[in-house]
C-alpha cells in the first residue's frame, strides 16, 4: 500500500533508485563494465534525447556501459534483418510492431520478457497494451506508445472555401469539386501519400463491409492469416480510393510525384505551407510536424472521423507506434529488461525523452508529460480521442502482416496501377484478393 502523503513522483523515483542500488554491487563485483547494445532509429531530436537518457541510466548503474547504435530509418530494417539472421542482433532494440510477425512468428524470435516481469514495471501498462506485444503467449515486446490516423484540417482554407469542416463521408467526397470551383485547380481538401489514401479508403470499406483487408483476428495460435475482404469489398476499396482522387478530394499520386517525390512529407510541400492543401490524413504523433511551418492566420484543427450509420467499427487505423524488444541471443536479459523499463517508465527518463517517440504508453510518464503541459494541446486532444475509441473497442488492432514489407510493396504496386489508370477496378480488386492470398501463404 502507498504511504499517505508521499507524492507520486517521489514514489516513482524511490522505486527506480532502489532497483538501481540492488544492481550496483553485482555489477561492481565483476570488476569490468557490463556492455549492452541498444539500437534505434530516428531523427536528431530522438537521438539527442535518447543519448541523454542512456547516460542517466549509466550514471545510476556504475559498471554498466550502453553501446548506442542509432541511425535514420532508411536501412535500419535491412541491417536488423541481417543481424537477426546472423545471431548478432542488439541486446535491446527498437522495432515496429509489425516486425514481430516477420522475426517472431511463433514467439521465439525475441526473448520472452514475462520471466523478467519483476524488473519491467508492467503495472504501468494496460492489459490491452501488453497484449500487443505477445506472440503465442510470450511477451516479445513492450509498447513505447500508441498511434492512430487522424484527420487534420486547415481551418483558414476551409473558411475561404465557405465550407464547414466535413463530418460525414458524403461531405468529404463533395468538398473536392467545391474547392476546385471556389478556390481553383491547385486547391485540395486533403493531402496524403499513396499509403495514406489507401488507409482512408480502407476505413470506408471497414465501416461498410465490417472488415479491413486482412483478417485482424488471425494469429499463429489461431486461424492462419488471410484476406478478409470479398471481391466486392475489395472493389469498393479501389473505387473509394479512385473516388477520392477523381473527385479532387485528395492530391493524386502523379501530382505528388511531379512535385519532387510521391512520398515527400506533407509539411515539406509548398502547397501545404501556403494553405492550398487544406487537410491531411496522418498519424497523431506527427501533428506537431504538420503544424510547425504554417503561418497565421492558418491553424490546424482535429477533424471528426466520418463514420457510416450503423458501422460497428470506426475503421480508424491504429497500432503501437514503436516497441522495445530484447534479442533472442541476449546474454544479459535482466539488464536489458531494466534498461527497457527505465526508458519506458522512469519519470526522469520521461522528461528527457518527451514525445520523441510519441505520447508514452506507460501511465506514469504519460500523466507526467500531461501535468507539465509538455504535450501540445492539439496532439493531446487527438491522443485522448484515440484512447477513448480504443477503450470503447472501436479501433481494431490490424493484422500484423498488413505492414509486412512484402505485402506492403504488393498493395502499393496494385494501387499505383490504379493511380496511373493502368487497370480497372475489378482487375485491381481481383489481384488484391487472389494474389494477396497467395502472397500471404508464402510469407506466413
Amino acid at each position: 500500500m502507498l504511504r499517505p502523503g508521499l507524492p507520486r513522483r517521489r514514489l516513482l523515483q524511490a522505486g527506480a533508485a532502489a532497483a538501481a542500488s540492488l544492481a550496483v554491487p553485482a555489477l561492481r563485483a565483476q570488476g569490468r563494465p557490463q556492455v549492452l547494445r541498444f539500437a534505434w532509429w530516428g531523427g536528431a531530436a530522438r537521438h539527442g534525447a535518447t543519448l541523454k537518457a542512456v547516460q542517466l541510466f549509466q550514471e545510476r548503474n556504475p559498471g554498466v556501459r550502453i553501446k548506442s547504435e542509432y541511425m535514420g530509418f532508411g536501412g535500419y530494417l535491412e541491417r536488423l534483418t541481417a543481424q537477426i539472421a546472423g545471431g548478432s542482433e542488439p541486446d535491446l532494440m527498437q522495432i515496429n510492431w509489425a516486425w514481430m510477425a516477420m522475426f517472431s512468428k511463433r514467439g521465439n524470435g525475441f526473448t520472452d520478457l514475462q520471466p523478467h516481469a519483476s524488473l519491467l514495471n508492467l503495472g504501468q501498462f494496460s492489459e490491452g497494451d501488453l497484449a500487443m506485444g505477445r506472440v503465442m503467449g510470450k511477451l516479445n515486446a513492450l509498447p513505447v506508445s500508441y498511434t492512430a490516423r487522424v484527420l487534420l484540417w486547415n481551418t483558414h482554407t476551409w473558411g475561404r472555401a465557405g465550407l464547414a469542416l466535413p463530418r460525414t463521408w458524403d461531405e468529404l467526397f463533395a468538398s473536392g469539386q467545391h474547392f476546385r470551383s471556389k478556390l481553383g485547380e491547385r486547391y485540395y481538401p486533403l493531402d496524403g501519400e499513396l499509403y495514406d489514401m489507401m488507409l482512408l479508403a480502407q476505413a470506408w470499406v471497414h465501416q461498410q463491409h465490417g472488415t479491413p483487408y486482412l483478417d485482424p483476428l488471425a494469429s499463429p495460435e489461431g486461424r492462419p492469416p488471410q484476406v478478409a475482404m470479398s471481391l466486392a469489398a475489395a472493389q469498393d476499396w479501389v473505387a473509394t480510393y479512385r473516388r477520392l482522387v477523381d473527385g479532387h478530394t485528395c492530391t493524386s499520386l502523379p501530382l505528388r510525384a511531379s512535385l519532387g517525390g510521391a512520398e515527400k512529407p506533407t509539411e515539406q510541400q509548398q502547397d501545404w505551407v501556403l494553405g492550398q492543401w487544406a487537410g491531411n490524413y496522418t498519424w497523431d504523433s506527427v501533428i506537431n510536424l504538420r503544424a510547425g511551418n504554417l503561418k497565421p492566420p492558418q491553424t490546424l484543427a482535429l477533424g471528426e472521423f466520418p463514420t457510416l450509420p450503423g458501422a460497428r467499427n470506426s475503421g480508424l487505423f491504429g497500432r503501437p507506434t514503436l516497441m522495445y524488444a530484447v534479442g533472442r541471443n541476449c546474454k544479459q536479459p535482466e539488464l536489458a529488461a531494466r534498461l527497457a523499463s527505465f526508458l519506458l517508465t522512469d519519470p526522469d527518463a520521461a522528461l528527457l525523452l518527451g514525445r520523441t517517440r510519441g505520447v508514452p504508453a506507460a501511465r506514469g510518464p504519460q500523466q507526467l508529460l500531461t501535468e507539465r503541459k509538455l504535450i501540445p494541446p492539439l496532439e493531446l486532444q487527438a491522443h485522448q480521442v484515440i484512447q477513448a475509441l480504443k477503450a470503447a473497442g472501436r479501433i481494431d488492432l490490424p493484422a500484423p502482416l498488413f505492414e509486412h514489407a512484402r505485402l506492403h510493396r504488393f498493395m502499393r504496386e496494385v494501387f499505383e496501377t490504379v493511380a496511373y489508370n493502368k487497370t480497372n477496378d475489378r482487375d485491381a480488386a481481383r489481384r488484391l484478393v487472389e494474389e494477396g492470398s497467395s502472397l500471404l501463404r508464402r510469407i506466413k
